[in-house]
């Protein structure tokens, strides 16, 4: 068999490197070619592109980019028409890999789209393109694949990787110690983001909160996990600025950090869902460009960001997104947490149902839907 296969972010590459192991041990002669990260290549995974030339980060990102990132798109979709896959897989990136899909299956090509996108969410009107473009639609959330469902795009709900990887029991304690953390004074986990945009905007604000908590509870620590080098030289110079009292900065580690605390403050984003499967109580917080924001209002159809709160029945989360994300709000939403601990743990048994609704074995799910896609084309 000979795979199509596009990633173009991080998560996607790892994504993928789940997927492509598990189809291999179905079909372990299955070749794979297209645009992947470190973790695609070391399964021998074909890269005709570097991974990081059609990664976009923002509007700026894609003025920038945009003709080699279209000019690569015609690379790929010439290569598989001259060589047809057996099928098609999109990895997230939905602006570049819808485009591809919809021309190659119109070939002839089955094509699966991986990971949704926010179509539910806002810019429904892409659910016209994506219904031409795709096969088979692969969600990670419940409640997409019932959207996909009433609109009657064929869908398999394949569970998340990470709830696959999560243990089902976790010692706050363990965690706690392997970090060097005291384990008897109260910890709070600081996550402002993994890129350089979001540290700016949150990581003065998130220090700002830290400090106040801090002169009201003498005995909390704060632990920081960075992505890489250089979102954690952007914060320790917003600490040296600000100044802040016991804050323990790490580099990685950011599931342990989460699993190790009482409570974590952070981005929207991925952060968020990992401390649901962590059970671990959480501040959720965002701040992006008046412009985005702007268009994010005018095309949105969601009222809650955080993937927890459009989880469950009813939103628990407190999240303040733009203006309402100040410090005081930050601080007094902390507040509730430390100074109840009913809410916790009411917190932790939803977050537990988030578990185990997602725990569904993913990898294997979604390669079992492509090898039946391949089977009936």
């Amino acid at each position: 068999m000979r795979v199509g296969i596009v990633a173009g972010e991080v998560s996607g590459d790892t994504l993928g490197a789940g997927l492509v192991s598990a189809i291999r041990e179905r079909a372990p002669e299955t070749e794979f070619v297209g645009i992947c990260g470190p973790k695609m290549l070391q399964l021998g995974v074909r890269s005709l592109f570097p991974m990081d030339r059609i990664s976009i980060m923002g509007l700026d990102g894609l003025v920038s980019s945009l003709f080699q990132i279209l000019a690569i798109r015609r690379a790929l979709k010439s290569e598989y028409l001259r060589d047809k896959p057996d099928v098609f897989v999109g990895i997230d990136v939905p602006d570049f890999n819808l485009g591809l899909e919809a021309r190659l299956k119109a070939s002839g090509v089955p094509t699966v789209h991986y990971v949704s996108p926010t179509v539910w969410a806002w810019r429904g009107y892409r659910i016209h393109k994506i219904r031409r473009a795709v096969s088979h639609m692969l969600t990670l959330f419940p409640f997409e694949a019932d959207y996909y469902r009433r609109l009657d795009v064929p869908v398999t709900y394949v569970g998340h990787p990470i709830a696959d990887q999560v243990a089902v029991e976790i010692d706050p304690a363990v965690e706690r110690d392997r970090l060097g953390i005291q384990a008897c004074r109260p910890l709070i986990a600081l996550l402002p983001g993994s890129r350089g945009s979001e540290v700016r905007r949150l990581g003065p604000l998130f220090i700002d909160t830290a400090n106040r908590l801090a002169a009201l509870k003498p005995d909390a620590q704060f632990i920081v996990p960075f992505a890489n080098a250089a979102t954690r030289q952007l914060f320790e110079g917003y600490v040296s600025t600000a100044g802040a009292a016991r804050l323990n900065l790490i580099d990685g580690n950011s599931r342990q950090a989460i699993a190790a605390a009482d409570l974590a403050l952070l981005a929207s984003g991925t952060a968020a869902l990992e401390a649901a499967l962590l059970r671990t109580p959480m501040v959720v917080a965002y701040k992006v460009s008046p412009l985005t924001y702007g268009l994010v209002r005018l095309f949105g159809r969601v009222t809650h960001y955080s993937m927890p709160n459009n989880l469950l029945d009813e939103p628990l989360v407190p999240e303040f997104i733009q203006r309402n994300a100040t410090a005081d709000n930050l601080l007094r939403a902390l507040l509730g947490y430390l100074d109840n601990p009913e809410q916790t743990r009411v917190c932790v048994e939803k977050f537990r149902g988030i578990h185990d609704e997602l725990r569904r074995d993913a990898n294997r799910r979604a390669a079992e839907a492509i090898l039946a896609l391949i089977a009936r084309a």
